[in-house]
C-alpha cells in the first residue's frame, strides 16, 4: 500500500542518523585518477567535490532479459550491460539509500549529498540510469521505460537484494515512481524531490 505523506516527512526518512553538523570539504588533487571509460573532458573539471566522485565510478555487468521474435518463435536471452555507479563505501543496518539523477544528468548531479550522506553512516548508491551517465550502451538498442525498469530492476537484484529508500528528481522521480510500482517489495521509501511535494512509505 501507498501512504502519501506531506514533503516535511522527508525529514523523518533517517531518524536514526543522529550526527553533528560541521563544515564540510574537500579539495582537488591534480592526480585525481578516474576511470578509463570516463570521457577526457572529465580532466577539465575544476569542482573538487565532481573530481572526488568521478574517480569512484564504476562499471557494474547488469545482466538484462531480451525479447526477439525469430520465425513466430519467441527467443530470450540475456545481455550484460556494463552499468555506471557510484558504490557505497559502507554497509548498514538501514536500508540503502539509492539516488537517481534528473534529466540529461549523471550520477555527478549528488557530487555534494552523496559524501554527506555516507558521512551520516548511510549505505549510499548513485546510479545512472540506463541511456544517461556514463553506462557502455553499443549494445543496447532501446532505453525506454520499460528497458529502464528492467535495467534498474537487474542491478538492484545483483548488487543491493535489499529494500531500499529510493530519491530522485525529475527524470529520477519519474523512474523512481515506475520502479515502486512494478516493484514494490524492492522500495521501502520513495522520496520523490520534483518540487519537494512529497514522499512516500511503502507499507506491506
Amino acid at each position: 500500500m501507498l501512504t502519501l505523506t506531506s514533503a516535511s516527512s522527508a525529514l523523518t526518512l533517517f531518524p536514526e542518523c543522529k550526527t553533528q553538523r560541521r563544515r564540510f570539504a574537500i579539495s582537488a588533487a591534480a592526480d585525481d585518477k578516474f576511470p578509463s571509460f570516463l570521457p577526457k573532458q572529465m580532466e577539465e573539471i575544476k569542482d573538487p567535490f565532481a573530481r572526488k566522485l568521478a574517480t569512484r565510478i564504476e562499471r557494474l555487468p547488469v545482466n538484462v532479459n531480451s525479447l526477439f521474435l525469430i520465425f513466430f518463435f519467441r527467443l530470450i536471452y540475456e545481455k550484460s550491460i556494463m552499468s555506471s555507479c557510484v558504490k557505497p563505501l559502507i554497509q548498514s543496518n538501514q536500508n540503502p539509500v539509492v539516488l537517481l539523477h534528473s534529466f540529461d544528468s549523471s550520477c555527478l548531479e549528488w557530487r555534494y549529498t552523496f559524501p554527506l550522506l555516507e558521512e551520516a553512516g548511510l549505505e549510499t548508491w548513485a546510479i545512472d540510469i540506463l541511456g544517461w551517465g556514463f553506462s557502455n550502451l553499443e549494445r543496447i538498442k532501446s532505453c525506454d521505460v520499460a528497458s529502464k525498469r528492467e535495467h534498474f530492476y537487474q542491478l538492484w537484484k545483483s548488487y543491493i537484494k535489499r529494500p531500499i529508500t529510493l530519491v530522485g528528481p525529475s527524470l529520477g522521480a519519474a523512474v523512481a515512481v515506475d520502479f515502486a510500482v512494478n516493484h514494490p517489495k524492492a522500495v521501502s521509501i520513495l522520496d520523490n524531490l520534483e518540487y519537494d511535494l512529497f514522499s512516500i512509505r511503502l507499507v506491506e
